[in-house]
């Protein structure tokens, strides 16, 4: 016995819903977002362009580290030569003296410049008179706003032979020291400089950093009897370790990269023992010697070193403590 189903009509008076009407497809969220905000994104038009120009077509240029330049011929070279530059700077004593140089002028900076801002930041969040907070951060910013000639020139002056330093030493009754002429003093010179210097800017972002944390962790370690130094250990420090670690990372990338004006400008014949680096030996060699092929090749192997730092300190920082770049 065979029945037949009959399809549901709808009740008397009921219409039949209307076809489903096809909708065009959604725009891609970037698209629709620069349409949107198109006067906010045009903002990144000029810095897009600066480092388009002055940071990633001059990278074309590495290519001379590997083909002889010669002043006046082809823009990247005339013959090729492979490997050649490479072998002269790694069979070359003096850019292993150098190399030791930057190794050192780098570590005592990251030693000595990253963790005082930390500190500073700490000691000025526990100030609570307004006036005193106000006159400590506009005297500790100010150096930053000097250019590295005026800091420069500052100190050849005070640690001139005739300078105030040695004037003091002089009345406490000790000899002159020569201290721009002696090789031994320079590293000290050149890190205490860049701490006076940088010290306080750094600050403004463990500041900042500092009024993201909330004020109850501070209360619940009050009510657990913990005294201002484990607030610091506990809820302060904890509460400011990404931003600890960013900039530790960027500081790390860095490390090779010693400021090369400052050191071009605070150094002389005498003190190139510890004062020379690799940023000036490039100088010295491309712009002075016209090698400009043997500096390329120095150049992209610091661009190396730079980019292995920064890559293995992000990758250290992630899979310690949760935090990296990218």
């Amino acid at each position: 016995m065979s029945t037949s189903v009959k399809s549901a009509s709808p009740p008397p008076g009921i219409e039949d819903p209307p076809a489903a009407v096809a909708r065009p497809a959604p725009r891609s969220g970037w698209r629709r977002a620069l349409r949107r905000d198109w006067q906010l994104y045009s903002l990144a038009v000029l810095p897009l362009l600066f480092f388009l120009v002055f940071r990633y077509l001059p990278m074309i240029g590495n290519v001379i580290a590997f083909r002889r330049f010669e002043p006046g011929g082809s823009m990247f070279g005339e013959d090729w030569v492979g490997l050649r530059y490479v072998r002269m700077f790694l069979s070359d004593p003096t850019f292993w003296q150098v190399f030791r140089n930057t190794l050192w002028l780098g570590g005592l900076t990251l030693v000595f410049c990253f963790p005082i801002p930390i500190v500073l930041a700490l000691l000025l969040n526990e100030v609570r008179r307004r006036s005193l907070k106000r006159f400590v951060q506009s005297v500790s910013y100010l150096p930053h706003f000097l250019s590295i000639v005026i800091v420069a020139g500052l100190t050849l002056q005070t640690l001139a032979t005739d300078g105030p330093v040695n004037h003091a030493l002089g009345w406490l009754g000790h000899d002159e020291i020569r201290f721009i002429q002696e090789p031994g003093w320079f590293r000290t010179i050149y890190v205490g400089s860049e701490i006076w210097q940088t010290a306080g800017w750094g600050t403004i972002l463990y500041l900042a950093a500092l009024t993201t944390i909330d004020e109850d962790l501070y209360e619940a370690a009050r009510i657990d009897g913990a005294n201002r130094w484990r607030q610091i250990w506990h809820v302060t420090l904890p509460g400011i370790r990404p931003t600890m670690i960013t900039l530790l990372i960027l500081n790390v990338g860095t490390f090779m990269a010693v400021g090369f004006e400052k050191v071009l400008l605070l150094y002389n014949p005498l003190t190139y023992p510890t004062a020379d680096v690799i940023s000036t030996y490039v100088y010295r060699a491309g712009v002075e010697s016209n090698s400009f092929s043997y500096a390329a090749a120095i150049g992209l192997f610091e661009a190396v070193i730079g980019l292995v730092l920064i890559t293995t300190a992000n990758t250290l920082s992630r899979r310690t403590v949760g935090t990296s770049l990218w």
